[in-house]
């Protein structure tokens, strides 16, 4: 029978290591052409919104889906795991936690790849949820010396400083203005949902790498033209995806600034079949929507061990 899996379940077999090592997987399928991935479907109604992403790896016999609406009460996430032979449901996770940890873990392993080795400085836009998984993952494949954080609301800045602080022993400052939070910062992360760019393009020094992850729908934008038209390298989960949700890069394809060969995806680097980080002045981006295979590739490793410990409940489905 099908096993179902909330979120206190997945809170007892999911780690930062092991999505980073799943995602990292997930990636490389992608990359070698063994996964297949679809962009997201999007249907909105005046007071509730439901997203769909599909996706299979037919090496792990894994084929499903990720399902979530939004609505002004809360995001409920679901992950259906199918057998990609047989036909049959094997698993229902809840995705409120796994999504947050593997969008960290996208972070975590496109900084492993294009950041510079000596990149400790990370200065960070958002304070919500998202932001500590973020933190998460790059404290994992890097050394960090400090971590500056930038956010609008002044008492929730001191919370998430305090907190990120205690729990990665490194100073987490709190930054007055955009300009401060950029320079000097090794790597860059946004994790926001704004509809305007965050900071100007021209305080990005070289050799810096950024992590644009909350502008994952044309409606929102993080990142200003000069930033992409002066980075060397500008990483996407997906081609197909970023072509129709990446808010950061639409301005600059459509005047001609930046051409769709010039994307390179995450799991080609990963895969050893395109090249990452060449020198260390390069401005480095990677343009982070999400894809259906990194929930479905860590889910299926969630309900594996969940299985061997006896979590879950099974569901009263025909196979």
């Amino acid at each position: 029978m099908a096993l179902f899996l909330r979120e206190d379940d997945v809170k007892q077999v999911l780690t930062m290591p092991l999505a980073l090592d799943r995602v990292a997987a997930a990636f490389r399928y992608l990359g070698t052409g063994e996964a297949i991935d679809l962009p997201r479907e999007r249907i909105r109604l005046p007071h509730v919104s439901q997203q769909l992403m599909q996706g299979a790896v037919p090496v792990l016999n894994l084929i499903g889906y990720k399902h979530y609406t939004n609505s002004r009460e809360q995001t409920r996430f679901l992950i259906y795991l199918y057998d990609a032979q047989r036909g049959h449901l094997d698993a229902v996770v809840e995705g409120n936690l796994l999504g947050m940890v593997r969008t960290g873990a996208a972070t975590g392993v496109a900084t492993r790849h294009l950041a510079r080795p000596d990149a400790g400085v990370v200065g960070l836009f958002g304070t919500g949820w998202q932001a500590v998984g973020q933190l998460r993952a790059i404290a994992l494949v890097r050394t960090l010396r400090q971590v500056k954080v930038y956010g609008r609301n002044p008492e929730r800045l001191a919370r998430f400083c305090e907190r990120m602080r205690s729990e990665l022993g490194v100073p987490v400052d709190p930054m007055a203005t955009v300009e401060e939070t950029v320079r000097g910062s090794d790597i860059v992360v946004t994790i926001t949902s704004s509809a305007t760019p965050l900071f100007p393009g021209d305080v990005v020094e070289p050799g810096t790498h950024i992590n644009a992850v909350g502008a994952n729908s044309l409606a929102r934008r993080e990142l200003d033209e000069t930033t992409i038209v002066r980075a060397s390298l500008i990483v996407v989960d997906s081609v197909p995806t970023a072509l129709r949700e990446a808010g950061d890069l639409m301005p600059a394809l459509e005047k001609g600034r930046l051409h769709v060969r010039q994307l390179v995806e995450l799991g080609a680097i990963v895969a050893g079949n395109a090249v990452g980080r060449a020198t260390p002045t390069q401005i480095t981006v990677f343009e982070s929507q999400g894809l259906a295979i990194q929930d479905l590739v860590v889910a299926s490793a969630l309900v594996e061990l969940a299985r061997a410990r006896g979590l879950g409940v099974e569901l009263p489905l025909a196979m």
